[in-house]
């Protein structure tokens, strides 16, 4: 006797497989969990009433419906519990198939102590994982490092890691994260453009209070870089601003929440306003005013002074 198969698919309308028979023209339930695992059974559309039928199991053995398999198309049954994993299980490997295509970034490692070498840097994040680049940021003209560089791995899995936590590097707490996209567009070694114009050095620290005083903060700050000048407004206004030797360090914090003398501080961009356009707005609004008062003790700069803002934009929000 020839062996008989019958036609078997997970869905209704996916192309189907053959599965062999038996001699006695039964299925196995196993022979069909060996195509499909999970399966517990079989069902089929009735060409009359066009209703799903359940194939017909006993013992792990199915049956053919009148004794006869026919040409139909025979749909698989999983427990609803089993299916709903299986979903899941589906699910969860398209996130990893999509996380695997992602590319990785340079990463901005913030707070490195002064003696860190690149190969040190290497040899510590290489334990994570595979490395593509480590630069330490040095002065042009004494080389010292500058406390902070620049890392970047071969799989995104291990970016999302190192990014999670803190590092310690040489007996020292260092920060590692993404680069600003907004605030950051140049800054690593793998997008750097000379061309570009000079980010602000400065950062607005918002939410201060009284008792934070300008050594405090600098001592505070100078974890990530070098600080140059700190400031507090008097009379007091609940903030600060910070002034880093390299603007990468400042771009990076911004955007941060950090606890300072246990309060909760905001790291917010000081943007200096040197566009040209406004410049130029800014002489002829003020040089039509002097026409207004040509006898203004100063001239047009003590009217410049009494009638413009600040020099950088206060973000209100975080005050």
């Amino acid at each position: 006797m020839s062996e008989l198969y019958i036609r078997v698919a997970e869905e209704e309308n996916e192309e189907p497989m053959e599965i062999p028979s038996e001699d006695d023209g039964t299925v196995l339930l196993s022979s069909v969990a060996a195509q499909f695992p999970g399966a517990c059974g079989l069902r089929y559309r009735n060409p009359e009433s066009q209703c799903m039928r359940g194939v017909r199991l006993v013992e792990g053995v199915l049956h053919a419906p009148e004794n006869d398999w026919g040409s139909l198309v025979y749909v698989v049954n999983y427990p609803k519990d089993n299916k709903r994993k299986m979903d899941e299980i589906d699910a969860a490997s398209a996130v990893k198939v999509k996380r695997g295509f992602q590319k990785t970034s340079d990463l901005i490692v913030l707070g490195l102590p002064w003696k860190t070498s690149e190969q040190d840097l290497k040899d510590y994040f290489t334990t994570f994982g595979e490395v593509i680049m480590v630069q330490v940021k040095r002065d042009a003209k004494t080389g010292n490092s500058k406390g902070f560089g620049f890392v970047r791995f071969t799989e995104y899995e291990t970016q999302t890691k190192v990014i999670a936590q803190r590092h310690m590097i040489d007996g020292r707490w260092c920060d590692c994260k993404l680069p600003n996209s907004r605030n950051f567009p140049f800054d690593c070694p793998s997008q750097a453009s000379p061309d570009e114009p000079m980010r602000s050095r400065k950062i607005f620290v918002g939410r201060c209070t009284e008792d934070m005083s300008t050594d405090d903060l600098r001592q505070y700050f100078m974890q990530y870089g070098e600080v140059t000048d700190v400031f507090i407004p008097k009379p007091f206004r609940a903030f600060a601003f910070v002034t880093f030797a390299d603007d990468q360090v400042a771009q990076a914090l911004c955007g941060e929440d950090l606890i300072i003398k246990g309060i909760s501080v905001h790291i917010s961009n000081a943007e200096p306003k040197h566009n040209n356009s406004r410049q130029m707005m800014d002489r002829g609004r003020f040089g039509a005013v002097h026409q207004l008062f040509p006898n203004f003790p100063g001239g047009s700069a003590s009217l410049a002074a009494m009638f413009d803002r600040s020099q950088y934009q206060f973000p209100s929000s975080n005050v």
